[in-house]
C-alpha cells in the first residue's frame, strides 16, 4: 500500500445528529455484550461442576465474542463522534484480521460443540474416554492457530497491493472491500480468500450439519424420553448456529456475490448482524436453557447483593 496511508469510512459522513443516537445505542449494546459474556465466563470458571467439555466450549464462545467485538465497537463508537472517519492502513488490517479470525473461531467452536453432542448421543458410554479435557484443549488451540495463520497470510497479500482508492463503504475494515480498491492484479488474493472461506467456514459448517443430521437419525430410532433429552441439549446450539450462519451468509452475499439495491441502513444491518447479534444472543440462550449456568448466575447475584447489605450494615 505504497500510495495510500489511510482509509476513509464513507458511511459516517452524513449522519448529522443521528450519530449521537447511534453512539448511545452502540455504547449500550457493547456494555451489555461485555456484561453478559463476562458473567457466563465467570459462572463456568467459578463452578467446578461446570468444568465439562460442553460448558468449556460455551465459555470459549464468550471469550471469542469479547475478542471480536473489541475490534469493532470501540472503533465504531470513536468514528461516530469524530469528524474525520479515517483509519491508518495498519490499524485497518489489524481490525479486519481480528474480525475475520473471530468469525473462523466461532465456526470452529460451533463445530466442536456439534461433535461433542454427536459423541454424547451416539456413544454415551464412551463419551468420557473420547472427549477428554486434554483432547478438547488441543482442539480448542489448534484451530484458532491454524485460522490465524491462514487469515494472516490473506492480509499479508492485501498489504502488498497498491491502492488506487481509499474510500471504504463499510463501517469496519473488510479485506475483500480493501482488495477491490487495489489497482494491481488481485487474482491471487481473491483465489486465496476463497480458499480461506472454504476451510474456515464452509468445511466446518458441513461437518456441523453432518453431526446434527446423524444426531437426528439416532433420535428418530430412540425412545421419546431419549429424544426429548437429546433435543433439549442440541436446540440451543442449533439456534446459535442458524443465527450466526445467516449473518455470515448475508455478509458474503452483500460483499462478494451481488450488489443488491437496498437502503444503506438495511445493508449495514445485514453486514453487521454476525458481529452484533451473536455476542448478545449466545449468553442469553445458554443462560436461559442450561439450568446449571442459570443457578450459578443467580448465586453470583445473591452473593453480590449479600456483600452490599453487609457493607451497608
Amino acid at each position: 500500500m505504497e500510495n495510500k496511508t489511510h482509509f476513509y469510512f464513507m458511511l459516517f459522513g452524513n449522519l448529522g445528529h443521528r450519530r449521537y443516537v447511534l453512539f448511545t445505542l452502540g455504547f449500550v449494546l457493547y456494555c451489555v455484550i461485555i456484561i453478559l459474556n463476562v458473567l457466563i465466563f465467570l459462572a463456568i470458571c467459578l463452578e467446578r461442576t461446570l468444568h465439562q467439555p460442553m460448558y468449556i466450549l460455551i465459555s470459549c464462545l464468550s471469550i471469542n465474542s469479547l475478542y471480536g467485538t473489541a475490534a469493532f465497537f470501540p472503533r465504531v463508537l470513536l468514528d461516530l463522534l469524530s469528524d474525520t472517519h479515517t483509519i491508518s492502513t495498519e490499524a485497518c488490517l489489524i481490525q479486519g484480521f481480528v474480525i475475520f479470525t473471530y468469525t473462523a473461531n466461532e465456526f470452529a467452536t460451533l463445530m466442536l460443540m456439534a461433535f461433542d453432542r454427536f459423541v454424547a448421543i451416539s456413544k454415551p458410554l464412551q463419551y468420557h474416554n473420547i472427549i477428554t479435557l486434554r483432547v478438547l484443549t488441543v482442539l480448542i488451540f489448534i484451530h484458532p492457530f491454524f485460522s490465524m495463520l491462514c487469515i494472516g497470510m490473506s492480509f499479508i497479500l492485501t498489504s502488498r497491493m497498491t491502492m488506487c482508492d481509499n474510500k471504504l463503504w463499510k463501517v469496519y475494515c473488510h479485506n475483500y472491500e480493501i482488495v477491490k480498491l487495489s489497482c494491481t492484479n488481485s487474482l491471487l488474493s481473491n483465489v486465496y480468500g476463497f480458499f480461506v472461506l472454504i476451510i474456515s467456514g464452509f468445511i466446518p459448517l458441513c461437518l456441523i450439519l453432518y453431526s446434527y443430521v446423524k444426531i437426528l437419525i439416532i433420535c428418530q430410532r430412540s425412545s421419546s424420553q431419549f429424544r426429548s433429552k437429546a433435543y433439549q441439549t442440541c436446540i440451543p446450539h442449533i439456534v446459535i448456529l442458524v443465527n450466526f450462519s445467516i449473518g455470515i451468509i448475508s455478509e458474503i452475499i452483500l460483499s462478494r456475490l451481488v450488489n443488491l439495491e437496498m437502503p444503506t441502513w438495511l445493508s449495514v444491518f445485514f453486514s453487521l448482524e454476525f458481529l452484533v447479534v451473536p455476542p448478545i444472543l449466545n449468553p442469553l440462550v445458554y443462560a436461559l436453557n442450561f439450568t446449571d449456568i442459570r443457578k450459578k448466575l443467580l448465586a453470583l447475584y445473591k452473593n453480590k447483593m449479600l456483600h452490599r447489605m453487609l457493607q451497608i450494615d
